[in-house]
């Protein structure tokens, strides 16, 4: 929800500490996608991507243009919503609202004014920082996480937003808080922190909206890329957006096998979210920082949004503050 704010991979990546397991051997024969480009858009740091069934639109950020989006893929329109800050992510309220977690704070947005209106001044204090990617639980709060700026301590913290504007801070110590998604039952959590080259799961309590017992489901080997932004389908499968990958990796988390890969034409993917009337499109948000000029050449359309069609069903997105 977006993410990685001038990302130096090899700089941060090579500082880990923690062991990892061996990664899952891939299938034998893993399944290869295309993604074809939906929106032309040249955006710093596209993420934040949400499918809001309400209004019938993919809600997306570019948190370094500062910018909310909102797009019709029936009219093609793209509706832009200039935010005061960098913008981590969106979340859906309904149809003529939204929220976004700006750097000092969550604020609510009137679709219709485009006014920006304080919510909660939640924020982390410790260091430099901003919100990163965030989304909302089955009891209609919302996950959020903070990273540090200058990315080089692990002081980011994961907060829980209620309705009523109270934030609980729900985990520490992480490096750039990514994906966030839970499963049909309600009983898992599966998070990203980046800088961990993994997927983590928790046990989620819906009575309490808490998470415990903390484990790796998804190793994420290097020479793919960096795990980033993440969406879950009907199945309870996981699809992350990989950056420095230039795919979306859909993997099963009780195996942690790669299971196939969305190609898209960009060297940074960032995030993605099924959508569309049968939630079955992909639609993915890619980025243009930390790209040589090379790089920019050989991928032209980076920073727009890309949309494919894995074969696969998204869930509906959980509106904040409804359960």
């Amino acid at each position: 929800m977006r993410y990685l704010l001038f990302i130096l991979p090899v700089l941060f990546f090579s500082c880990k500490t923690e062991k990892q397991p061996e990664a899952a051997a891939p299938q034998e024969e893993v399944k290869i996608y295309q993604a074809d480009l939906a929106y032309e858009y040249k955006a710093q740091l596209g993420e934040g991507a949400l499918w809001n069934a309400a209004a019938q639109q993919f809600y997306w950020v570019d948190i370094e243009g500062k910018e909310f989006h909102t797009y019709d893929p029936i009219s093609k329109k793209d509706e832009v919503y200039p935010m005061p800050s960098r913008v981590g992510t969106v979340v859906g309220i309904d149809d003529v609202s939204a929220m976004v977690a700006l750097e000092d704070g969550i604020y609510t947005v009137d679709l219709n004014t485009k006014e920006v209106t304080l919510f909660s001044d939640a924020h982390d204090t410790e260091v430099s920082s901003r919100f990163n990617d965030g989304k909302v639980d089955p009891n209609g709060n919302l996950w959020v996480g903070s990273m540090p700026l200058a990315q080089d301590t692990a002081t980011g913290k994961l907060y829980r937003i209620s309705a009523d504007t109270t934030a609980v801070i729900m985990h520490r110590n992480i490096g750039i808080s990514n994906g966030i998604v839970w499963t049909q039952d309600q009983s898992t959590m599966y998070f990203i922190d980046t800088k961990k080259g993994n997927i983590r799961a928790f046990d989620y309590n819906s009575n309490d909206s808490s998470i415990t017992n903390e484990r790796v489901a998804v190793v994420v080997p290097e020479e793919l890329g960096f795990p980033d932004g993440m969406t879950i389908d009907e199945n309870d499968q996981l699809w992350v957006g990989l950056w420095n990958g230039g795919i979306v990796a859909h993997y099963d988390p009780n195996s942690g096998e790669l299971l196939s890969k969305v190609e898209v034409p960009a060297h940074n993917v960032t995030a993605c979210a099924f959508g569309g009337e049968n939630l079955d499109e992909l639609y993915i948000t890619t980025a243009r920082v930390d790209m040589t000029a090379e790089e920019k050449e050989s991928y032209p359309l980076a920073g727009s949004v890309f949309v494919a069609r894995p074969g696969a069903r998204g869930v509906t997105a959980v509106p904040f503050g409804v359960e």
